[in-house]
């Protein structure tokens, strides 16, 4: 998956896959988790954000399933 380079303190990039609605997050340390059933609206929305970070801590972490792939 193609992810994009986000401003953030804490996150390096993102990416989102629409046909499996699967957001892919690798953070500042080299961790990549993968997020499932994620509308391609919150994709949008998180790359869009102020802040990355506050948002996929109030919007993505702890609402979707994920695993950690890297």
């Amino acid at each position: 998956m193609e992810r994009v380079s986000v401003s953030s303190s804490n996150i390096a990039s993102v990416g989102h896959d629409e046909s499996s609605q699967v957001l892919e997050v690798e953070f500042l340390d080299g961790a990549v988790y993968e997020y499932y059933d994620v509308p391609a609206h919150v994709y949008q929305e998180l790359i869009n954000a102020s802040s990355v970070g506050r948002y996929h801590a109030q919007r993505v972490k702890n609402v979707y399933g994920f695993s950690r792939t890297g």
